[in-house]
């Protein structure tokens, strides 16, 4: 015969310990994160209360939300307690967090420096498994006037549309462009990749008179900015990358299709 205490659900806790009490009583930013998560949950299991499961999800991941965030559905549900509606309401909650994270940056609007973008987009492609492509395009003043994911790629890579990007430039009336895209494994160098199609895009901007102000490229923990890195220059030291003359190609290309025309007619 063992001698055991029973464990105590949350409702049997002295008010002050239960967490939407707590919250109410002295603010959510007294909560702790296991305390949040168990709210989100709202029940635990048959053996662990919420805050104890909220716990042990959050042990599993060495306490950071940013890896949190990386859990899909079905990872959340191999938890005993966490059905589908739980998971989402997890899963749903750390987007709001990103999201917020991105409404800050996005507010102030101009773009001053390489950080800028990088404050923008890291909450955007930090947790994600796969390659984006995304353009930032901006008017003379450098204020945003759309952010687009142009496409999504593979764990190695994602496809930059040259065409593509300057007809929505042009579209839009953009005076520059900046291009952004992830590296899901870590490495924040660039490949002979993303330094062949910056220069091609440097190339037919300046026949646009569209510049490519950056390229910044994401990771979880960092950036590689071309700009910063003097990448634009000839002496940025990959003089050994043959590149495939397009530039005359798209230019000819865009006034067959009216493009140039629209770039140069009178506001």
């Amino acid at each position: 015969m063992t001698d055991e205490t029973p464990k105590l659900g949350i409702k049997q806790w002295a008010a002050d310990d239960r967490p939407r009490e707590k919250l109410l009583a002295k603010g959510s930013e007294s909560l702790s994160n296991a305390e949040l998560i168990a709210i989100l949950i709202g029940s635990g299991n048959s053996r662990e209360s919420a805050v104890d499961l909220s716990q042990r999800i959050l042990h599993s991941v060495d306490n950071d939300f940013n890896q949190l965030s990386k859990l899909r559905i079905s990872d959340l549900c191999k938890f005993k307690g966490i059905g589908e509606a739980k998971a989402i309401s997890i899963v749903a909650a750390l987007e709001i967090g990103k999201r917020r994270q991105t409404a800050l940056v996005y507010q102030r609007q101009q773009i001053k420096g390489s950080n800028d973008i990088y404050e923008l987009f890291q909450p955007l492609l930090r947790d994600l498994p796969h390659e984006e492509f995304w353009i930032l395009l901006l008017n003379r003043a450098n204020k945003i006037i759309i952010k687009e994911r142009l496409s999504i790629g593979g764990i190695s890579g994602t496809v930059a549309d040259i065409r593509l990007i300057f007809k929505r430039a042009l579209e839009s009336n953009a005076s520059s462009l900046i291009v952004v895209h992830n590296h899901p494994s870590g490495n924040v160098q660039p490949s002979n990749e993303d330094r062949n199609i910056t220069k091609r895009l440097h190339e037919s901007g300046k026949l646009l008179d569209i510049q490519l102000l950056d390229h910044v490229i994401v990771t979880e923990n960092g950036f590689f900015s071309f700009a910063d890195n003097a990448c634009f220059d000839k002496r940025c030291g990959h003089q050994g990358i043959q590149m495939k003359n397009i530039s005359v190609v798209l230019f000819f290309k865009m006034c067959k299709n009216g493009y140039l025309y629209k770039k140069l007619a009178p506001l």
